[in-house]
Protein backbone atom coordinates (compact mmCIF):
# COMPACT_ATOMS: atom_id res chain seq x y z
CA UNK A 1 0.00 0.00 0.00
CA UNK A 2 1.47 3.44 -1.04
CA UNK A 3 2.27 5.58 2.14
CA UNK A 4 -0.37 8.95 2.69
CA UNK A 5 -2.74 7.33 0.30
CA UNK A 6 -1.42 9.28 -2.88
CA UNK A 7 -3.18 8.56 -6.23
CA UNK A 8 -2.57 10.04 -9.89
CA UNK A 9 -5.10 12.15 -11.09
CA UNK A 10 -6.11 11.48 -14.41
CA UNK A 11 -5.89 14.48 -16.75
CA UNK A 12 -9.47 15.54 -17.91
CA UNK A 13 -10.37 17.61 -21.00
CA UNK A 14 -12.13 20.98 -20.01
CA UNK A 15 -13.24 22.77 -22.87
CA UNK A 16 -12.55 26.28 -21.54
CA UNK A 17 -8.84 25.41 -21.71
CA UNK A 18 -8.52 25.67 -25.28
CA UNK A 19 -11.21 29.27 -25.25
CA UNK A 20 -8.37 31.45 -23.83
CA UNK A 21 -6.11 33.78 -25.58
CA UNK A 22 -3.01 31.87 -25.66
CA UNK A 23 -1.33 36.19 -25.45
CA UNK A 24 -3.50 36.52 -22.17
CA UNK A 25 -2.22 32.81 -20.93
CA UNK A 26 1.14 34.25 -21.31
CA UNK A 27 0.46 37.07 -19.71
CA UNK A 28 -1.14 35.60 -17.15
CA UNK A 29 1.32 32.92 -16.28
CA UNK A 30 3.65 35.86 -15.44
CA UNK A 31 1.78 37.48 -13.52
CA UNK A 32 0.98 34.34 -11.67
CA UNK A 33 4.42 33.22 -11.01
CA UNK A 34 4.77 37.15 -10.08
CA UNK A 35 2.44 36.95 -7.60
CA UNK A 36 2.96 33.42 -5.82
CA UNK A 37 6.44 33.28 -6.74
CA UNK A 38 8.46 36.94 -6.35
CA UNK A 39 6.00 38.12 -3.70
CA UNK A 40 5.84 34.75 -1.90
CA UNK A 41 1.82 34.52 -1.38
CA UNK A 42 2.88 30.36 -0.59
CA UNK A 43 3.38 31.31 2.42
CA UNK A 44 -0.03 32.39 3.21
CA UNK A 45 -2.51 29.47 3.88
CA UNK A 46 -5.18 30.98 2.74
CA UNK A 47 -3.89 32.36 -0.24
CA UNK A 48 -6.47 30.67 -2.91
CA UNK A 49 -6.81 30.66 -6.41
CA UNK A 50 -10.15 32.84 -5.84
CA UNK A 51 -7.82 35.04 -3.99
CA UNK A 52 -5.53 35.07 -6.08
CA UNK A 53 -8.00 35.74 -9.46
CA UNK A 54 -9.25 38.83 -7.23
CA UNK A 55 -5.40 40.06 -6.66
CA UNK A 56 -4.94 39.36 -10.66
CA UNK A 57 -8.27 41.26 -11.58
CA UNK A 58 -9.57 37.68 -13.65
CA UNK A 59 -12.05 34.93 -12.61
CA UNK A 60 -10.58 31.78 -11.32
CA UNK A 61 -11.13 29.46 -14.38
CA UNK A 62 -8.52 31.69 -16.09
CA UNK A 63 -6.32 31.12 -13.18
CA UNK A 64 -7.12 27.08 -13.67
CA UNK A 65 -6.95 26.68 -17.36
CA UNK A 66 -3.29 28.84 -16.96
CA UNK A 67 -1.90 26.74 -14.31
CA UNK A 68 -3.54 23.43 -16.19
CA UNK A 69 -1.74 24.50 -19.61
CA UNK A 70 1.18 25.93 -18.18
CA UNK A 71 2.19 24.41 -15.76
CA UNK A 72 0.54 20.73 -16.28
CA UNK A 73 -0.48 20.99 -12.82
CA UNK A 74 -3.38 22.17 -10.40
CA UNK A 75 -3.61 25.44 -8.26
CA UNK A 76 -3.44 23.09 -5.09
CA UNK A 77 -0.12 21.40 -6.05
CA UNK A 78 1.45 24.09 -8.29
CA UNK A 79 1.62 26.41 -5.10
CA UNK A 80 2.49 23.50 -2.78
CA UNK A 81 5.35 22.50 -4.78
CA UNK A 82 6.96 25.93 -3.93
CA UNK A 83 5.88 25.28 -0.25
CA UNK A 84 7.75 22.04 -0.40
CA UNK A 85 11.00 23.76 -2.33
CA UNK A 86 10.89 25.99 0.71
CA UNK A 87 10.51 23.81 3.46
CA UNK A 88 13.91 21.68 1.78
CA UNK A 89 15.84 24.96 1.93
CA UNK A 90 14.52 25.40 5.52
CA UNK A 91 15.22 21.55 6.61
CA UNK A 92 19.15 21.48 5.27
CA UNK A 93 19.62 24.90 6.66
CA UNK A 94 21.59 24.23 10.33
CA UNK A 95 20.10 27.36 11.13
CA UNK A 96 16.78 25.64 11.52
CA UNK A 97 17.45 22.70 13.21
CA UNK A 98 15.81 23.38 15.97
CA UNK A 99 12.59 24.05 14.72
CA UNK A 100 10.03 21.31 14.42
CA UNK A 101 8.15 19.83 11.56
CA UNK A 102 4.98 21.63 12.51
CA UNK A 103 7.02 24.95 12.85
CA UNK A 104 8.47 24.73 9.17
CA UNK A 105 5.04 23.62 7.95
CA UNK A 106 3.46 26.85 9.18
CA UNK A 107 6.62 28.33 8.20
CA UNK A 108 5.65 27.59 4.20
CA UNK A 109 2.33 27.95 4.33
CA UNK A 110 0.59 24.23 4.71
CA UNK A 111 -2.27 24.50 6.74
CA UNK A 112 -1.71 21.53 8.75
CA UNK A 113 1.01 19.06 8.97
CA UNK A 114 -0.90 16.58 7.49
CA UNK A 115 -1.02 17.90 4.34
CA UNK A 116 2.78 19.15 4.89
CA UNK A 117 3.99 15.17 4.62
CA UNK A 118 1.84 14.33 2.27
CA UNK A 119 2.74 17.02 -0.56
CA UNK A 120 6.84 16.43 0.59
CA UNK A 121 6.61 12.72 0.58
CA UNK A 122 4.84 12.69 -3.08
CA UNK A 123 7.54 16.14 -4.25
CA UNK A 124 10.56 14.07 -2.61
CA UNK A 125 9.72 10.74 -1.89
CA UNK A 126 10.43 10.74 1.83
CA UNK A 127 9.27 12.14 4.40
CA UNK A 128 10.29 15.73 5.75
CA UNK A 129 12.16 14.00 8.84
CA UNK A 130 13.82 11.44 6.83
CA UNK A 131 15.44 14.34 4.41
CA UNK A 132 16.24 16.76 7.40
CA UNK A 133 18.00 13.61 8.86
CA UNK A 134 19.66 13.00 5.34
CA UNK A 135 20.15 16.96 4.83
CA UNK A 136 22.13 17.47 7.86
CA UNK A 137 23.98 14.41 8.11
CA UNK A 138 25.99 15.79 4.95
CA UNK A 139 27.16 18.81 5.99
CA UNK A 140 30.37 19.73 7.39
CA UNK A 141 30.40 19.88 11.45
CA UNK A 142 30.11 23.03 12.81
CA UNK A 143 32.94 25.27 13.42
CA UNK A 144 33.71 25.33 17.40
CA UNK A 145 33.95 29.14 18.68
CA UNK A 146 37.22 30.82 18.91
CA UNK A 147 38.48 31.32 22.18
CA UNK A 148 40.60 34.61 22.71
CA UNK A 149 44.15 34.57 23.29
CA UNK A 150 46.54 36.83 25.35
CA UNK A 151 45.96 37.84 28.52
CA UNK A 152 43.34 38.81 30.50
CA UNK A 153 42.01 42.53 30.71
CA UNK A 154 41.81 44.19 34.35
CA UNK A 155 38.02 44.00 34.02
CA UNK A 156 38.44 39.91 33.18
CA UNK A 157 39.76 40.20 36.91
CA UNK A 158 37.25 41.87 38.88
CA UNK A 159 34.61 39.40 37.80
Amino acid sequence: MAKYNLTEKREKDAAYRSLVNPLLMDELKERILDMVLIQQKYKDKDYSARRLAEDLGTNTRYISAVVNVRFHVNYTTFVNKFRVDEAMSLLSDRRYSKLNMEEISDIVGFANRQSFYASFYKFVGMTPREFKLQSLAKLPPEPKPKRKRGRKSKKDDQS
